[in-house]
């Protein structure tokens, strides 16, 4: 029998408003980068935990994984720890994979001012913001 080799991969993502379509186009950009930038598909996916702050009530962060297919993956949307003088409107998403890359490999994504969270991490991919 193959062994499969299980990894996390974290993401994040800062919205500019709280609003519907936007939660979803960004959302939907840091899935899709976390699995370009490691090379996975769909099904590589094991289940993905996505957390949101208290400012971010327009629409659940899994419902833009849903529309990318990941239907049958299990998906958990929690809200994100209030602590004073933290980075407003942020999703986050900490992901279990299937992939044979080595821990180190792994491409944790940061996108728009959520890339000023983890500047620790060597492995980032940022996006800078628009504005």
């Amino acid at each position: 029998m193959a062994r499969v080799t299980v990894r996390a991969v974290r993401g994040a993502t800062q919205l500019e408003s709280d609003e519907r379509e936007h939660l979803l186009e960004r959302v939907a950009e840091m899935v899709l980068d976390v699995m370009s930038s490691n090379g996975l598909e769909v099904d590589d996916f094991i289940s993905v935990i996505f957390t949101a702050t208290s400012d971010i009530v327009s629409e659940f962060p899994a419902y833009a994984a849903r529309r990318l297919g990941f239907g049958e993956i299990p998906l958990l949307c929690a809200r994100e720890l209030e602590v004073a003088g933290s980075m407003p409107r942020v999703v986050r998403m900490l992901a279990h994979v299937e992939t044979d890359l080595p821990r180190g490999t792994i491409t944790h994504v940061y996108l728009h001012g959520a890339a000023a969270l983890r500047r620790d991490l060597t492995h980032v991919r940022e996006v800078p913001d628009e504005t």
